[in-house]
């Protein structure tokens, strides 16, 4: 961001090269996010957002709008020409081709359309679903008979069915491993003869630049198997749009990776280069594949049985192109590295690394200004942190006041990451007090609640949950009232909506359980919230709250709380 700020709330996910932080998933007139290095952020005018990236929804079957669609075009005379002469160039020219010399026949019987029926859960109101929905994306299947697809295609799913090129009947899948912050899945059908005659892909290396990778699957627009070429034109570190803060290593392609591709094998030479995963909004046929170094450290990791996930360095670092701040630091002219700005509580670095700090190698590999590894093929230096284990040896050089030193310690996760993520497949806990509905605050809630448009007084709220503060001590979370279910009783607490609550009748609340535990053990009847940034505390009557509650619940037709 703004070219010589960086920031990691974590691995290296947050990269402040990205400058825009939307905080919902669909185009639409929002408020959006605005970074201003070291102070954070702020909230901006509303206007039109749309993601650089997103995760390849899978195929939303709408048959009446692809009907539509179909209609538009045969009935312009222009467009039904340019579309035939298109069509016939493609069958003229690739008609005869096979990936990479493979035989599409193989090919066909390791490929998997997947359907999915989902739903979730609605972060905004969570003692409520969302209603059924239908998608299709794709799979294949590797080693032991297990399908590999993306978490994003089996995400939220009440029942999933798969189907391999000319079956008739739909086989019932299960899901044995699932990875948000890798967008990766394993999959198992228990019927055994949808197996027959099938074959396994074997998973390759990384692809070099400038060479051609096929990519396999079940996009929107017919229900065959589709091959589509594309050239590797980029590798590097870059957000994973699934869970919308993980980075890892990515493949950019230019073939077209449509929605129903998500899960499908990108194939090089006989063998899979990577997963087809997501596609670029802006630009045209600029799609993402997940490459097989995190493929086989996901496979590596379920091993045991469990996934564990990947593990946090927990640093936010600044590249040292200023010579002023080198010189203050009196870092040797020449030497590359970056600055340590800030270490968080439960991270990797935790009690080893110190603000300050001038990283220069890791693992004995040189670090650059930039951040970036001092080699020929140049990648972000938190990719070694990428293919670690939780355990495993972290060792850095680094200068610290003024001398040389080396420091190592052992990998591990910042389990406080989590509410970072767009989540999946979860019930969201909330606490429901005279009808005001107090959450913590996470990515979902965040998505959902800048949709309402009763946004007001929202900014410190935003602030910190970017911003990150409250990962220091490694303990705390965010509490919010972000809404009131309207009542007489509540009728003076618009004044304190989109607040976050710092303590109860004096005590520092630390998270939603110690919120729940204060409340439900107190014995006085008038119970004093304090807010964040606010001096004047709100007042509730705790007998007229605890009738009221009831009524509430009925009229709003909640349950289970």
């Amino acid at each position: 961001m703004c070219g010589w700020f960086r920031i990691w709330f974590f691995r290296s996910k947050v990269s402040t090269r990205i400058v825009k932080f939307p905080i919902q998933k669909n185009p639409a007139r929002i408020e959006k996010l605005v970074f201003i290095p070291v102070r954070g952020f702020f909230l901006k005018e509303t206007m039109p957002v749309i993601k650089e990236k997103k995760a390849t929804d899978p195929n939303k079957m709408d048959s009446k709008r692809l009907m539509q669609k179909q209609k538009k075009i045969l009935s312009s005379p222009l467009a039904f020409a340019s579309t035939i002469l298109f069509f016939l160039t493609l069958f003229s020219s690739t008609s005869h081709a096979e990936p990479n010399g493979q035989s599409i026949d193989e090919i066909k019987k390791s490929v998997v359309q997947i359907r999915v029926f989902s739903q979730a859960k609605d972060p905004y109101s969570p003692w409520m679903s969302s209603g059924i929905s239908a998608s299709t994306g794709s799979g294949f299947i590797i080693a032991k008979n297990r399908i590999l697809t993306n978490a994003h295609v089996v995400s939220n799913a009440k029942f999933i069915e798969a189907q391999r090129n000319n079956q008739t009947e739909w086989y019932e899948l299960k899901v044995l491993y699932i990875a948000h912050d890798c967008d990766l899945a394993i999959l198992e059908v228990p019927d055994q003869t949808f197996y027959t005659d099938s074959v396994e892909l074997e998973l390759g290396g990384l692809p070099e630049l400038a060479s051609p990778v096929d990519i396999i699957g079940y996009p929107i627009g017919g229900s065959k198997i589709s091959v589509s070429r594309g050239i590797v034109s980029r590798i590097e570190q870059s957000n994973y749009a699934h869970s919308q803060i993980d980075s890892h290593l990515v493949v950019q392609v230019d073939a077209a990776i449509n929605p129903g591709n998500s899960g499908g094998p990108a194939l090089q030479n006989g063998k899979v280069a990577g997963v087809a995963f997501q596609a670029s909004t802006k630009g045209e046929n600029i799609g993402y594949i997940i490459p097989t170094n995190v493929i086989q450290h996901f496979l590596k990791d379920i091993q045991d049985g469990i996934y564990n996930g990947y593990v946090e360095l927990g640093i936010q670092t600044q590249n040292s192109f200023s010579e002023s701040h080198r010189n203050y630091y009196q870092i040797p002219n020449g030497e590359e590295g970056v600055f340590v700005t800030r270490v968080f509580r439960q991270g990797s670095a935790d009690g080893f690394l110190q603000p300050g700090d001038y990283l220069t190698a890791i693992d004995g590999r040189k670090i650059g200004r930039n951040g970036n590894l001092l080699e020929a093929n140049s990648i972000d230096f938190l990719e070694v942190i990428d293919n670690k284990f939780a355990g495993e040896e972290i060792r850095f050089d680094l200068i610290r006041n003024k001398k040389n030193i080396q420091v190592s310690f052992p990998a591990k996760k910042m389990p406080q990451m989590e509410n970072q993520r767009s989540s999946y497949g979860k019930d969201y806990d909330y606490l429901i007090f005279g009808g005001l509905v107090f959450q913590t605050v996470n990515r979902d809630l965040l998505e959902a609640w800048s949709k309402t448009g009763q946004t007001q007084g929202g900014s410190l709220l935003v602030y910190r949950f970017y911003e990150g503060s409250h990962l220091l001590d490694g303990e705390t979370e965010d509490i919010v009232l972000y809404r009131k279910l309207p009542h007489p009783s509540n009728s003076h607490s618009d004044f304190y909506l989109n607040m976050v609550v710092d303590t109860f009748n004096g005590t520092k609340v630390k998270n939603l359980n110690h919120f729940k535990n204060l409340l439900q053990s107190s014995k006085e009847k008038t119970f004093k919230i304090h807010f964040y940034g606010i001096q004047v505390p709100m007042i509730l009557d705790r007998e007229e709250s605890e009738k009221s509650d009831e009524q509430i619940k009925r009229t709003y037709h909640i349950t289970g709380k």
